[in-house]
């Protein structure tokens, strides 16, 4: 791969042209959305560990190159139609524009909507200070249920029935009160709750959550859905889903995957088993549905949430949450936007 990527190096140093649109397409080629730097980025996950240093380092010597081959051969075409047009554009910047960083959690959101968009899921967004009814008791959570205990809730003093969400659930609940089945979305967005902050959990975090509410739908549609979604985002396919409990779902299951066994971090992270798990799920219990206004007898559906930060952590192999909270540009340096 490095040899192949070298000579995409060759030949960026040895492009030259007077036409804009030759230029164009040089730069759509190589620094494009769906150009060659964006395939061997994606294909950084799947490189061995001893050598991504390596497959890194010709990957932004790459970049570099179409980059610095790209704004030479602008300003000489630039600099040829100042001479001929007098002053030329008075309006362009005196220094080149510097690439932006996008957020790694935006990264992945974004890819997870992505996936999840070509099968048929749109995206729905709701408050973050939400009420008692769509954050618990809409979801079979009445008040003293032993289950809220689950999740530390941060309440707002002055009105004990307003809090911050502890899950995007509450957003699903909205969605159902307002439309009617089929329904296939998805609920991406930040969540509270009031846990101590560590290099594995935060107080701040961001969750995914999809809904499918139909005629007939099975708990084999849902691992389908689920299997279709690890593979596209991790490439790995193989899933098994343990019996869980969760008071919105019944049969309720955890997801995993198998990462595999293969360098000495797959050992770290799935402490030995090469299993790890990334999301809960279940078919969604005949008690929400009745309560956000869905005949049960009449359709069913499935749900699934799992953790952005989780997600990104295990792409990336990120060791501590923290990191994505504290601004540090050293960090959000390493996800610079090549377009």
């Amino acid at each position: 791969m490095t040899d192949k990527i070298k000579e995409f190096i060759v030949e960026a140093r040895e492009f030259h042209t007077d036409s804009k649109e030759q230029l164009e397409a040089f730069r759509i080629k190589f620094l494009g959305s769906k150009g060659l730097l964006k395939e061997f980025f994606a294909e950084f996950k799947n490189v061995p560990n001893e050598m991504k240093k390596e497959f890194g380092q010709v990957i932004n010597e790459l970049k570099n190159t179409a980059e610095e081959k790209v704004k030479s051969i602008h300003e000489m075409l630039e600099s040829k139609e100042e001479s001929k047009g007098g002053y030329g554009d008075l309006s362009r910047p005196g220094e080149p524009m510097v690439i932006g960083s996008r957020h790694p959690i935006s990264l992945v959101k974004n890819q997870i909507i992505d996936i999840f968009s070509t099968i048929g899921f749109n995206v729905s967004e709701g408050p973050e200070i939400e009420d008692d009814w769509h954050n618990f008791t809409a979801l079979n959570l009445p008040e003293y249920h032993p289950a809220r205990d689950m999740q530390d809730t941060f309440f707002i003093q002055t009105n004990p029935d307003v809090l911050l969400r502890t899950h995007t659930s509450s957003v699903q609940v909205r969605y159902m009160e307002n439309n009617k089945p089929p329904i296939r979305t998805i609920s991406p967005g930040r969540v509270f709750r009031n846990e101590a902050v560590s290099s594995r959990s935060h107080c701040i975090f961001h969750q995914v959550e999809g809904l499918y509410i139909d005629k007939d739908v099975s708990f084999a549609d849902l691992k389908q859905t689920l299997q279709y979604f690890t593979k596209e985002m991790f490439g790995k396919s193989k899933i098994r889903l343990r019996p869980s409990y969760f008071p919105f779902t019944e049969p309720s299951a955890e997801v995993d995957i198998y990462w595999g066994l293969k360098t000495e971090t797959d050992y770290r992270i799935t402490k030995g088993t090469g299993w790890l798990e990334i999301m809960g799920c279940g078919m969604v219990d005949p008690n929400v549905l009745r309560n956000c206004g869905i005949n049960p007898d009449e359709n069913t559906g499935f749900a699934f949430g799992m953790g952005i930060e989780r997600i990104a952590m295990l792409l990336y192999q990120i060791g501590d949450i923290r990191m994505f909270y504290e601004n540090d540009v050293r960090f959000l340096e390493q996800f610079k936007s090549s377009i």
